[in-house]
């Protein structure tokens, strides 16, 4: 399923082509045709493909791929992203993130703010590789979600998370000592937010947070 998929994500099948017949493919993957079937099946429901009777299984057009699905996004990371793609990522987290930053400043416990916090602590640790950063600023971004009260909202993980991980493959602020404190001191200002039930305040720290990703991968890449 991923060979398939990460296939037709980078343009090896073209949109609107046929994939190889199930006999090639079998050959090719050296699997059941259980096996084969229920791949296949996997990538329709994704949105990629389309069995038609007589014809064969069909690329589908972008605009019907589930592009919230979490593999489909990791094939678009693995396939090398473009600049288009990453700043329609970036779109969305603006159009999203500072909405659930703003709705848990309503919503939030006192056990969820204290869990921000912890993950705020671990981002600042001295010890903390970018693999880890990535995970502390993950964890942190989906306490959010939950805290909104919205389930949608945490359903945008996988969003978020192929996005931070771009974001840090291509410009980590660690070991970056200034640039480690200003990422941690922009997350712990959403927490403050969070905190003062300041819903105005939490969407705006969330902006600048998304932006300053945004603005780290483009002068990295050097594309204006």
């Amino acid at each position: 399923m991923r060979d398939l998929g990460l296939r037709i994500v980078n343009g090896s099948y073209p949109e609107n082509s046929i994939l190889p017949g199930d006999a090639e493919l079998l050959e090719r993957f050296g699997v059941s045709r259980t096996v084969l079937r229920e791949a296949l099946k996997t990538l329709a429901a994704k949105g990629l493909i389309q069995p038609k009777a007589k014809i064969g299984t069909r690329v589908l057009e972008r605009s019907n791929w589930n592009l919230f699905d979490p593999d489909i996004l990791v094939w678009h990371f693995e396939a090398g992203a473009s600049a288009a793609f990453l700043s329609s990522i970036v779109e969305m987290r603006l159009a999203l993130e500072p909405e659930a930053a703003g709705l848990a400043a309503l919503r939030r416990t006192e056990a969820q703010l204290a869990k921000l916090y912890e993950w705020v602590e671990e981002m600042g640790s001295t010890r903390e590789s970018p693999a880890h950063f990535v995970h502390s600023d993950l964890q942190f971004h989906i306490a959010i979600a939950e805290a909104s009260g919205n389930p949608f909202m945490r359903s945008i993980s996988a969003l978020i998370e192929v996005a931070l991980v771009t974001t840090f493959t291509i410009s980590s602020p660690i070991p970056n000592t200034e640039r480690h404190m200003h990422s941690v001191a922009r997350h712990r200002a959403i927490a403050d937010a969070i905190r003062d039930r300041d819903v105005a305040a939490a969407k705006e720290a969330m902006r600048g947070v998304i932006q300053d990703g945004a603005e780290r991968v483009l002068a990295a890449s050097g594309t204006d």
